[in-house]
């Protein structure tokens, strides 16, 4: 037992001994001055890599390419500094009848009274007489004096020369014997006012004031009388809407109260009502396209008409007003029947006056008279928007087909189109024709005529065609010079606000072209080449459209920074933890052994 208990005692003796050798083998040698040196190259290494190599090329294919856009003049644009918009109406003023000095006198003092009359002046009319290829003087005294007071109006138009450029109107002076009190004629397919007058109603060269001055003063205010209201408001919308979207950093504060004065100062010049009336025109009309689609359909619920001699009414009645209006926009028409179309069920059924012996529409039923569930109507064809023009053809039964209260028999639907009903086929009854002719769709090709119009955006004065279609050239070109410049403006402040969007040098191209040809707008409004600025307000707003809806630029609006943080840190983690674990513990190594000398 002694011997057992002394062997203990030396291995329990033992035991300290040989746990202070194996933490000595345990415990590795010390690293070399070339070791550590290695490693320390290798760590340098790789984030020289990152650095010299992985961050240039990293930027480089992640950078946001960025054109130079003119922030401050597209800005200038928008808030209308760069270009006060005028339109100087040019009235050729044709006076046969009367002396050189007398009609320049007459000229003058009409000038004066349109002044006085006008409030508004960036639309003011410009008058200058016209001048013959013989002197007036002479040819006055050659004619005899039986002829002097009238005159053949061919005669007149052939010899008559207008050096005015681009004319609105042209104004012909009529004398005639027995006239007590001056009176004008305005016809409907000509561009010029005949003002007729007695002998004793010109003035000489020394009065100071006329009654036929005035009275031509107040006809031509009335003719542009509407014009002038529209291109008012428009000017008026703009100011408005230029405010509404917010100050830009690149703005001063008086920028935002010089918009509203003038919004103020152009509302307060526009009369209430006409005013109302302008706002309710321009509310239904569509917003500027190029091209336009019009489709003119054939509804009926019975049977018959099954046909109609449709292009031949179209050849006659509607495609000389195209013609006409393809200066300001382009069109292209189909047609269609449709047999068997009811009404939409959520229309009453037509309820019969047997006083008047018609069955009336209600008034409520008319925006949903048209049955878009089963009617082939598609609200687009084409890149330009569609117009719909329907001719429904009621059941015998139920026809005549009026509206109640007003008993018309056609109305439009804003933003859409229009619809006639065409009652006049035949008695209560008794069967339409199975082919409607080319005269019983006239009157329906006129109604359409005279919707699309006001769909354009036309004034319904002054009665005169051509008129009303010059006021639409002026009317289109101003409006997108307002709407190509208020799109520069956005995109300007668009650029500001999102400093990581990028801009492609396409952008900054379809900006130059855009301010390049709202210059030349301006320009030639203010020259009253009005054909000239409604070209270039068309590629100004084209342009400006353009640059704007850059596909690459609309991707980027919707890529914020934390997607960017979502992408690169799985990638960037376990590459960059360990290099940076790396570095500072031989930093804090190095740290150490600069403390331990």
């Amino acid at each position: 037992m002694e011997e057992e208990q002394t062997a203990a005692d030396e291995i329990k003796d033992a035991e300290p001994t040989h746990t202070v050798a194996a933490s000595i083998k345990q415990k590795p040698p010390p690293e070399s001055s070339e070791a550590i040196r290695i490693r320390r190259l290798v760590i340098l290494s790789f984030w020289a890599v990152v650095i010299c190599l992985g961050l240039p090329v990293w930027l480089w294919t992640t950078s946001i390419h960025r054109a130079t856009l003119p922030l401050q003049e597209m800005l200038n644009w928008a808030d209308g500094k760069a270009c006060k918009p005028t339109f100087p109406l040019q009235i050729a003023v044709e006076a046969p009848y009367m002396k050189e000095s007398e009609a320049n006198h007459l000229v003058r003092l009409t000038q004066h009274a349109i002044d006085d009359l006008n409030d508004f002046s960036a639309h003011h009319l410009r008058l200058q007489l016209a001048t013959s290829s013989s002197s007036t003087s002479e040819h006055n005294a050659s004619m005899p004096d039986t002829q002097y007071w009238v005159r053949d109006d061919e005669v007149e138009s052939k010899e008559w020369r207008k050096d005015l450029g681009e004319s609105a109107l042209t104004v012909r002076l009529k004398a005639q014997d027995g006239v007590v009190a001056a009176h004008a004629e305005l016809p409907t397919h000509a561009s010029h006012l005949n003002i007729y007058y007695g002998p004793n109603q010109s003035p000489s060269t020394s009065a100071s004031s006329s009654g036929l001055a005035t009275f031509i003063a107040n006809q031509l205010q009335d003719l542009f009388a509407e014009e002038q209201a529209m291109i008012t408001y428009i000017l008026s919308q703009s100011a408005a809407g230029g405010q509404s979207t917010g100050q830009s950093p690149h703005l001063s504060s008086s920028a935002g109260s010089a918009q509203r004065d003038t919004r103020i100062r152009l509302k307060r010049s526009l009369n209430p009502q006409l005013s109302a009336k302008v706002e309710n025109r321009i509310t239904k009309s569509l917003k500027y396209a190029p091209t336009y689609h019009i489709t003119i359909s054939l509804f009926t619920p019975t049977a018959t008409p099954s046909s109609w001699d449709i292009e031949a009414a179209l050849t006659e009645y509607l495609n000389p007003l195209l013609n006409s209006i393809s200066g300001v926009s382009n069109f292209t028409v189909d047609t269609q029947v449709q047999l068997y179309a009811a009404l939409s069920p959520s229309v009453q059924a037509p309820e019969h006056d047997p006083d008047k012996d018609v069955w009336n529409l209600r008034d409520e039923d008319l925006s949903a008279f048209i049955n878009a569930a089963e009617w082939p109507l598609s609200p687009s064809i084409g890149a330009g928007p569609t117009l719909n023009f329907i001719l429904y053809v009621p059941d015998p039964r139920t026809s005549p087909l009026v509206i109640k209260g007003s008993q018309a028999s056609s109305w439009l639907i804003p933003q859409w189109g229009g619809v006639v009903i065409l009652n006049s086929l035949g008695t209560q009854r008794a069967s339409p024709p199975s082919m409607l002719s080319k005269e019983s769709i006239r009157p329906a090709l006129l109604t359409f005529s005279h919707q699309l119009l006001t769909f354009l955006g036309a004034p319904q004065t002054p009665p005169s065609l051509p008129l009303q279609l010059q006021t639409l050239t002026r009317i289109r070109a101003a409006s997108l010079l307002l709407s190509a410049s208020s799109t520069m403006g956005s995109l300007a402040r668009l650029t500001v606000a999102l400093p990581s969007i990028a801009i492609p040098e396409t952008v900054s191209l379809a900006v130059d072209t855009t301010l390049s040809h709202l210059r030349d707008t301006c320009d030639a409004l203010r020259d009253g080449r009005f054909r000239d600025a409604l070209d270039f307000a068309r590629v100004a707003e084209a342009e400006a459209e353009k640059g704007f809806f850059e596909k690459s630029m609309v991707g980027q609006v919707y890529f914020p920074d934390e997607h960017k943080v979502a992408v690169y840190l799985p990638l960037l983690g376990p590459v960059g933890v360990p290099l940076v674990m790396s570095a500072l513990k031989e930093l804090k190594q190095l740290r150490a052994a600069r403390v331990s000398k």
